[in-house]
């Protein structure tokens, strides 16, 4: 939309045309723009529409600003016509026709209803720039509720399909509201897009954000603060949904692998009970560990997982097999450290053994096997080792004490050190 000249003295023939030309110009263009704003779909859909909360208000102000915005207009055309028909009069203008066409062009000639008063008095310059403020005014709000119209539903109206898909999807796999948090979570995000929707289509501007410092009709984006977060929202339950679906997928193999770790623990637990048999028989003065029992919760626990399995109850299941797992593996490992604790005992009566045993083979490489004290120490401590109950006190002196021995005879201080080494 153009702006006129300002205004000057007494115009000429030339100043006339010119004038005239360009204000011709000016008035294909405003009206372009207006048939450009009456035909714009922002502004068509915003007539047809039920409208609510601001943008109700600002429409019916709009409306009004369009309104008087043709009324302008009219009255710009009309001035623009009356101008052109004197200047036709004759094609040499007289000096009373160039005074009344330069207080036409330039003047406040031009009277037309205002808003808030009977009418208002403007030049064709003023006029122009009213209309230009009118038009950017009412561009703005219509090219706004616009944007978000073409944004915003259309979203979410592809985010409500992927919600149906994962509510189907978690229906099948048992994700339900009221018993489970994900299907509450559904049924929160489906109120929410309707609710949404709905407020878009009616108030679009509500959800609309202007750009800081611009000037421009439509400067701004659409606020998709609410449906990206519920888009969020959708991603984690589908996240949920899929991993409840990786355990219906998995859920016999991990069963068959709960068992058989579970199956170890117990076969570790009865060797563990065994070996404290065994260690209470063999061993004298030493304290065993009591071995604990089978885990029975657990396999309570393995026999309730098999039922929801049987029940195709995966989101029941899922937790509890995480769960489960977790615990097994703890079984798993506390009984291998109760048959190491329990079997401790063994474990140094079998070191002592092969200490003496290797300390024979040594005494022997140098010709000293039938020395009377190494033969008295040697089978005096293999009686204590191998007879039961072993005292291990008792039986380490009486290593101790062969190895001593031997070092004396095998050369003195640095036999004797090695002898410490070893012990070490």
């Amino acid at each position: 939309m153009g702006v006129t000249d300002p205004a000057g003295p007494v115009m000429d023939r030339d100043e006339v045309d010119r004038a005239l030309a360009r204000l011709g110009q000016e008035h294909e263009a405003i009206e372009t723009s207006l048939l450009a704003l009456q035909d714009h779909a922002g502004r068509r859909l915003l007539e047809g529409a039920a409208l609510t909360g601001v943008t109700r208000e600002r429409w019916q102000a709009t409306e009004a600003r369009i309104t008087l915005l043709w009324s302008y207009f009219d009255a710009y055309t009309a001035a623009l016509r009356g101008a052109r028909e004197i200047r036709s009069r004759r094609r040499w203008s007289s000096r009373e026709d160039l005074v009344e066409l330069t207080e036409l062009l330039r003047g406040t000639s031009v009277t037309v209803a205002g808003i808030g008063r009977l009418s208002e008095s403007f030049s064709l310059a003023e006029l122009v720039d009213r209309m230009n403020e009118l038009y950017a005014t009412s561009l703005d709000m219509v090219v706004a509720a616009d944007a978000v119209w073409s944004a915003l539903p259309a979203r979410i109206d592809l985010l409500a399909a992927e919600l149906q898909r994962t509510r189907q999807l978690a229906h099948s796999v048992g994700v339900r509201p009221g018993e489970h948090p994900s299907g509450d979570d559904l049924e929160r995000i489906t109120r929410t897009l309707t609710k949404l929707r709905e407020d878009v289509v009616s108030d679009p501007l509500a959800f609309w954000v202007p750009a800081e410092g611009s000037s421009a009709p439509g400067g701004g984006r659409p606020d998709t603060t609410v449906y990206d977060r519920e888009a969020r929202a959708l991603e984690d339950v589908r996240r949920e949904i899929d991993a409840v679906l990786t355990v219906r997928q998995d859920a016999e193999t991990r069963l068959i692998r709960l068992r058989d770790v579970l199956s170890r623990a117990d076969r570790t637990l009865a060797e563990a009970r065994t070996a404290r048999g065994e260690v209470l028989a063999k061993i004298a003065a030493t304290e065993v560990p009591v071995v604990s029992g089978p885990p029975t919760a657990l396999q309570e626990q393995l026999a309730t997982a098999a039922e929801y399995r049987r029940q195709a109850q995966w989101h029941r299941l899922s937790p509890l097999l995480e769960s489960l797992e977790q615990k097994a593996e703890e079984e798993l490992l506390r009984a291998r450290e109760q048959l190491t604790a329990v079997t401790a005992p063994l474990a140094v009566r079998a070191e002592l053994r092969g200490r003496l045993d290797a300390y024979k083979a040594k005494i022997a490489r140098h010709g000293l096997a039938e020395d009377p004290l190494l033969v008295e120490r040697y089978d005096a401590a293999r009686r204590m080792l191998w007879s039961a109950p072993c005292d291990l006190r008792v039986a380490e002196q009486a290593v101790l004490r062969y190895q001593q021995a031997a070092a004396e005879l095998l050369g003195g201080a640095g036999a004797a050190e090695d002898a410490k080494g070893d012990q070490s």
